[in-house]
């Protein structure tokens, strides 16, 4: 039985300060708001016919909640930005391996090029890839990624 693309169900998962974005820091992190990226990412998944929800939290109880549920909502695939959660939570990672619905890791900033302490993740070892460093763009570069992993799947 085939699934067609249009029954695709993305999740992004944004982690806390990123409902900052456009105030935060802007030499970092750049204007553009997190509403901003939410719209730029609806049309995006539009013309790939894929239904697209989001999610933002500060709370990482919450993040992992919103995880955990993704199956029973059967979503397809997770894009996620756990903001500071990427180099801390462990409680977001196992909860992801429980899961096991394939996800994209994105970071604004070059995470890399940034302290020694942000270029550690509890969560790039699992994931289907990777976007650092291109702004609120690679949110856009992660969905046309994840959603090509998806359909090489079906």
């Amino acid at each position: 039985m085939s699934t067609q693309l249009s029954a695709l169900r993305i999740q992004v998962i944004n982690g806390p300060n990123l409902n900052l974005l456009g105030r935060r820091e802007p030499g970092l992190y750049g204007d553009v708001t997190l509403d901003d990226i939410c719209r730029g990412l609806g049309d995006c998944a539009r013309e790939l016919n894929v239904e697209i929800e989001f999610y933002q939290s500060n709370i990482e109880g919450e993040l992992v909640t919103t995880i955990q549920k993704a199956k029973e909502k059967g979503i397809h695939g997770i894009l996620i930005n756990p903001g500071a959660y990427t180099h801390t939570s462990i409680a977001i990672r196992d909860a992801l391996l429980a899961v096991q619905i394939p996800f994209a890791e994105i970071h604004i900033s070059n995470t890399f090029s940034r302290e020694s302490f942000r270029q550690q993740s509890y969560l790039s070892d699992l994931a289907a890839g990777v976007v650092v460093g291109f702004g609120p763009q690679g949110y856009e570069l992660a969905l046309l990624g994840l959603v090509g992993r998806l359909k090489q799947a079906i």
